[in-house]
């Protein structure tokens, strides 16, 4: 069984209250809950975040869900204030540690949402769990029918981009890549972000993440997760940015068209003023699509 910390402090920072689950191999996972209005029958919305980001990714979103759903952010191991994982961080256990979240807050149902690599882990936790979920939001996610992820060209960039990374979090300069960001979300969660977001064990677990990610991801394409009829929505950048040119964005989208349409309830919704990260660019879409699902349960 999963022990876990109750979380016992008022809803006072607009992510919510703090807290902890204790994993089933007794690592901690820190969380924030806000816990939406109390007669709000809707599934517990539990947000997961990209390959190096914290639970402030979701600051513009999240708390928006709360104001009609209980809504979930955490810290992957190694990430915000979360401690590292010494076994690792493969795909499999990065799963099980969000199955060990939903397992802190009971049966369900759950919404996942999920950004970018974050949305590879909540179809992983989707399919081992399906009878808990309510439905999917993938957000710009990474995908396995994008063919150039598995190319030499994008490993080579994944490399330097980590390694760059790492070099500009050693002189405390990280955060400067990403003002934009920092300006848009609320003083707390940037706050937040400034002391955890772009320090170098980020860059770490990152590296750590990146030694098996895309192998595993690989095979998905033979083998994906089964999610069976779960409603599934996709969000798509509409814009070349954030490191990613016409063609990386047209091959996103296209996977994203492809991975929609593998749900009998799938949707593939573009969010035309963004690129990737569409939480904190235009987070009124994700919010959209969250409350389109909660409403299917009503």
């Amino acid at each position: 069984m999963v022990e876990t910390e109750s979380v016992s402090e008022p809803d006072q920072h607009s992510q919510g209250s703090p807290g902890w689950v204790t994993t089933r191999d007794g690592r901690r996972l820190h969380i924030m809950v806000l816990s939406g209005p109390p007669d709000s029958t809707a599934p517990t919305v539990v947000f997961e975040a990209g390959a190096a980001a914290t639970r402030s990714m979701w600051g513009l979103v999240q708390p928006e869900v709360g104001r009609f759903a209980r809504a979930v952010v955490y810290d992957r191991a190694g990430l915000g204030r979360s401690p590292a994982d010494p076994a690792g961080r493969t795909l499999d256990r990065m799963a099980d540690d969000l199955l060990d979240v939903l397992d802190h807050f009971g049966n369900g149902p759950f919404i996942l949402a999920g950004h970018s690599a974050g949305g590879v882990i909540a179809r992983l936790a989707a399919a081992r769990s399906r009878e808990r979920i309510a439905g999917l939001v993938l957000v710009d996610p990474t995908d396995e029918a994008a063919d150039l992820l598995f190319g030499p060209a994008f490993r080579r960039a994944e490399r330097v981009v980590i390694t760059v990374n790492a070099i500009l979090a050693r002189l405390g300069v990280l955060g400067l890549m990403y003002r934009s960001m920092l300006d848009a979300v609320p003083a707390d969660v940037r706050r937040d972000m400034k002391r955890e977001a772009f320090a170098p064990g980020i860059v770490r677990t990152q590296s750590i993440q990146a030694r098996t990610f895309l192998d595993e991801l690989a095979t998905w394409r033979d083998a994906p997760p089964d999610l069976g009829d779960l409603p599934l929505t996709v969000v798509s950048g509409g814009i070349a940015a954030d490191g990613m040119n016409a063609r990386i964005r047209a091959a996103a989208n296209a996977s994203h068209a492809h991975r929609a349409a593998q749900s009998p309830a799938g949707r593939h919704v573009l969010a035309d003023r963004s690129g990737h990260y569409v939480p904190v660019t235009e987070p009124e879409v994700v919010i959209e699509e969250i409350r389109r699902l909660t409403r299917r349960r009503l």
